[in-house]
C-alpha cells in the first residue's frame, strides 16, 4: 500500500475527486491548508500594500494498493494540471499496514 498525499489548487478538488472515483478511488481526507512554494505568493492593497506570501491549497490524503499507485497519479495530474505555477505537488511514501476499526480488516481490505 500507498499513501498518496497532494497540495492542490483549491478550485481543482472537485475534478481531482471526480476522476479518483471514477477509477473506484473513495476514500480520501480533504484539508483546507496554506502555504508557498514557487508561487510565492501575491501583494493586496487595502490601506497599505500587503505581501502574501501563504496562499490557500487543498491537501488529499489517500492509501491505496501499490497495483494502481501510479495510475492514481497519472490521474491526479491529468486533472489538477493547469500549466501555471502553483499547481501543486504529490508526495508518496510506503505504508506498512491499515486495519478498518468497525471490521477489523487489514491491509488492502481495510482501504
Amino acid at each position: 500500500m500507498v499513501k498518496i498525499e497532494c497540495i492542490l489548487r483549491p478550485e481543482k478538488i472537485a475534478d481531482v475527486k471526480d476522476a479518483l472515483t471514477d477509477l473506484g478511488v473513495h476514500g480520501m481526507t480533504v484539508t483546507e491548508v496554506i502555504g508557498c512554494g514557487l508561487q510565492k505568493g501575491h501583494t493586496e492593497n487595502w490601506n497599505t500594500e500587503l505581501n502574501i506570501n501563504l496562499l490557500p491549497k487543498t491537501k488529499v490524503e489517500i492509501v491505496v494498493s501499490d497495483e494502481i499507485v501510479d495510475r492514481v497519479i497519472e490521474i491526479i495530474v491529468k486533472a489538477a494540471k493547469t500549466g501555471e505555477i502553483g499547481d501543486g505537488k504529490i508526495f508518496t511514501w510506503p505504508v506498512s499496514n491499515a486495519v478498518r476499526i468497525r471490521t477489523g480488516e487489514t491491509g488492502d481490505k481495510a482501504i
